[in-house]
C-alpha cells in the first residue's frame, strides 16, 4: 500500500508555477468546504451504481457509455468520445464489452457507411433505468427540503462547473443532428 505523505504547497520543486514562482497561499480563498463536499458527493452519488455495476463486472467507464448511448439512440462513435473526452484506445475496451454481453448494438449510417452509430439494447435499457434510479433516488432524497427556486440554483451551479466552453460543445455535439435525448 502507498503512504500518503502531506507537505506544504511551495515546498515541492514540482509544484511551482509555469515562470519559477510557487502561487501565494490563498488560504482565505480557498473552498475547503465545497470542494470537500464535492468529493464526498461524488463519491457517494457513484457509490450507489458503482456496487451495483460490480456484479456485472463492469465499472465506471461502462456506466458512462450506457448513460450517453441510452440517452441519444444513434450517437456516433466519434461523438461519444468527444463527449466523454477519451481516446478511442480506452473506450475501444469497454465497448467491445458491452457489445460482446449484448448492452448495445452498433449499427452503420445510413448517409455514411463509415458511420458506426451506437443504440441500447433492451437489456442495456433495463441496466442504465436501474443506475439512474438509484441515482434519481440519491438527487431526491437530497432536494427534498429545498424549494423550487433552491433546486433551479443547484441547477444553476453544477452548469457553471462544466468548463464554460464544454456545455455548448456537448450540446451541439448531440443535439446537432436534430438528435434529442430520452426522457
Amino acid at each position: 500500500m502507498t503512504d500518503i505523505n502531506f507537505s506544504r504547497p511551495g515546498g515541492d520543486p514540482d509544484s511551482k508555477g509555469p515562470d519559477g514562482v510557487s502561487p501565494a497561499p490563498r488560504a482565505g480563498e480557498l473552498r475547503w468546504d465545497i470542494i470537500e463536499l464535492l468529493f464526498f458527493a461524488y463519491r457517494d452519488f457513484v457509490g450507489d451504481a458503482d456496487h451495483e455495476l460490480e456484479a456485472f463486472g463492469f465499472g465506471r467507464a461502462h456506466h458512462r457509455v450506457m448513460h450517453f448511448v441510452h440517452r441519444y439512440p444513434g450517437l456516433k462513435v466519434a461523438d461519444l468520445l468527444d463527449v466523454l473526452r477519451i481516446t478511442k484506445q480506452s473506450l475501444g475496451r469497454v465497448l467491445k464489452q458491452l457489445l460482446d454481453e449484448g448492452y448495445i448494438v452498433q449499427k452503420t449510417g445510413n448517409n455514411d457507411r463509415r458511420q458506426r452509430l451506437l443504440y441500447a439494447t433492451p437489456k442495456g435499457e433495463a441496466l442504465v433505468a436501474k443506475l439512474a434510479g438509484l441515482q434519481t433516488d440519491r438527487i431526491n432524497r437530497a432536494m427534498q427540503d429545498i424549494d423550487p427556486a433552491g433546486q433551479e440554483t443547484v441547477r444553476q451551479f453544477l452548469r457553471a462547473m462544466i468548463d464554460r466552453d464544454d456545455p455548448d460543445k456537448v450540446l451541439e455535439t448531440i443535439f446537432g443532428s436534430g438528435k434529442k435525448p430520452r426522457e
